[in-house]
């Protein structure tokens, strides 16, 4: 394995790593693709940033004494663009799919606290649809580990006979009993962009995303899980602690947009999904766990 890279309190500058992103990468064919175990640190990174406020708001957080439990997320954000952008990771940046995210928390991080931020590239599986990898990050405080992730992306490719491989027919929608409306501006990519570093064009402009073979720009899948979280954290019931977050993407969720965060209760847990306007197809499904 690589030796890893490390930084000491300020991560890799985005723009150098966007810039290379947009090179062409060397083309393989799927036997040949090897996804190599690179990994990068970042060491003594406060959480009590200047945009963590912005983030709250443009997510829609409470303010409290801990940070939101996505946050390390955005903190890893450059590590993660650093792995994807290096010269030995042999698949396009433009065009990778998050299929999943599972987040866990051991405890809550608080509002100012110092982490050791880790992340790794692993757990890659060829499927039907392409080849599948984690992207694995680790919060560790004062030595412990706090909080872990393992956000799950797809590099899409054909099938044997070259057709690519279409999905397994949906399960049949299931109702909870709760739901709420909510909105997602035609403005909130740009503005995710800009507490997050995630640039992506699909995200920003309806002309930048239509490049991509979208009709228009579609919301950022870690603003719609952060979003939805925001708004149960505030639902009677919820315990603030240690939890495990996971969550699929499903249908584009385009903007401007409307959906509904739809939910069902219960002691050892809650399940969540995001649907569309008319609440018959879902943008993301998801689980939460007390620990």
């Amino acid at each position: 394995m690589p030796e890893p890279l490390v930084y000491h309190g300020t991560p890799p500058a985005l723009l150098p790593l966007y810039g290379k992103a947009l090179l062409p990468k060397k083309k393989h064919s799927g036997d040949s693709i090897v996804i190599p175990e690179l990994s990068a640190r970042l060491v003594g990174v406060a959480t009590a940033t200047d945009k963590l406020r912005k983030y709250q708001q443009v997510c829609g957080f409470a303010s409290h004494h801990h940070v939101p439990v996505t946050w390390p997320h955005i903190l890893a954000f450059p590590l993660h663009l650093k792995l994807l952008t290096d010269d030995r990771f042999p698949l396009p940046l433009l065009g990778l799919v998050h299929l999943r995210n599972t987040i866990t928390q051991h405890r809550p991080i608080g509002h100012g606290e110092t982490l050791d931020l880790s992340v790794a590239l692993g757990n890659t599986a060829k499927t039907s649809r392409g080849i599948e990898f984690d992207l694995i990050t680790q919060a560790h405080s004062a030595g412990q580990l706090i909080w872990e992730e393992a956000s799950t992306t797809l590099f899409r490719q054909a099938s044997g006979n070259g057709q690519s491989v279409g999905s397994k027919p949906p399960r049949e929608l299931e109702r909870f009993p709760d739901t709420l409306n909510l909105k997602a501006p035609e403005s909130i990519g740009r503005q995710y962009a800009r507490v997050s570093g995630d640039s992506n064009p699909i995200h920003m402009h309806a002309v930048s995303a239509r490049a991509f073979g979208f009709p228009r720009a579609i919301a950022h899948g870690m603003w719609t899980k952060a979003h939805a979280l925001a708004l149960l954290e505030q639902q009677s019931g919820w315990k603030p602690g240690a939890l495990s977050v996971s969550c699929q993407f499903k249908k584009p969720l385009f903007l401007p947009g409307t959906a509904q965060l739809n939910w069902r209760s219960g002691n050892s847990g809650w399940d969540y999904q995001v649907l569309n306007g008319k609440g018959d197809a879902p943008h993301l499904t998801g689980r939460i766990d007390w620990l």
